[in-house]
């Protein structure tokens, strides 16, 4: 399996109401720290190498988990300026040996996703630059919605506030390094506004698998529900 960059830098901002002492990644989820539920999601998927892109409180995030998490090697790529989701994916990315790509994940939601078969519906589409994991939601009005054509290809993003159902990207990529690199992008920078949105005319971006029960927990209503979900979710009921 490829390694996976996980973003961990957030200040959980929209959070502060409910935890204000700890950073995002490390908001307890019933008795847990939420990255450990997703660490363990990659774990148990076969993942051996994990990145992971800190910044607010970043101390105490490698203090939490030190190099293990069971079976994966853990490292720590430190923002000491911020650098946005992008800034800080390609720095982490950089310090990556012999891959040339690799999983890309949200520290802040959680979504049941076969990363194995993400893996394989980019075998099968090597055209494309990118792909994401896409997530069908009930009411889309809180997300960005991407349009896609019959063919899974993302031909455009919509801005939030669209009533009734839609896809909306999980926050799980498999992403090229070489894609990254030959953008030019600036030391900082967002890779959903500033790379996926804005370079969409010369970029293949392919929702290549669909993944069920997302959960954002940077939003209160869902911090609270992931109580319960999440550990429901991992089987640890």
């Amino acid at each position: 399996m490829k390694p996976a960059i996980i973003l961990a830098g957030g200040f959980g901002t929209r959070l502060r109401s409910v935890v204000s002492d700890v950073p995002k990644p490390l908001a307890p989820v019933a008795g847990k720290p939420f990255l450990w539920w997703l660490l363990g999601a990659l774990e148990s998927q076969g993942i051996r190498e994990v990145h992971l892109c800190t910044g607010y409180k970043a101390e105490m995030v490698e203090k939490a988990f030190g190099d293990r998490f069971g079976e994966a090697a853990l490292h720590y790529s430190v923002e000491h300026e911020p650098l946005g989701t992008g800034g800080a994916v390609l720095q982490a990315m950089r310090a990556l040996k012999g891959v040339d790509s690799c999983y890309v994940l949200n520290g802040d939601t959680f979504a049941v996703a076969d990363l194995v078969g993400l893996q394989h519906e980019a075998d099968r589409t090597p055209e494309a630059d990118a792909w994401l994991c896409g997530a069908p939601v009930a009411d889309a009005s809180r997300y960005g919605t991407l349009q896609l054509d019959d063919r899974q290809r993302i031909v455009g993003f919509h801005a939030k506030g669209r009533q009734g159902p839609g896809v909306i990207s999980a926050g799980i990529y498999l992403l090229r390094r070489q894609v990254l690199e030959r953008a030019e992008l600036p030391r900082q920078f967002s890779i959903e506004q500033d790379f996926f949105e804005a370079h969409l005319p010369r970029l293949h971006l392919q929702v290549a698998a669909m993944a069920s029960d997302f959960i954002d927990i940077g939003v209160p209503e869902d911090y609270a529900l992931a109580q319960s979900k999440i550990p429901a979710l991992a089987g640890h009921p």
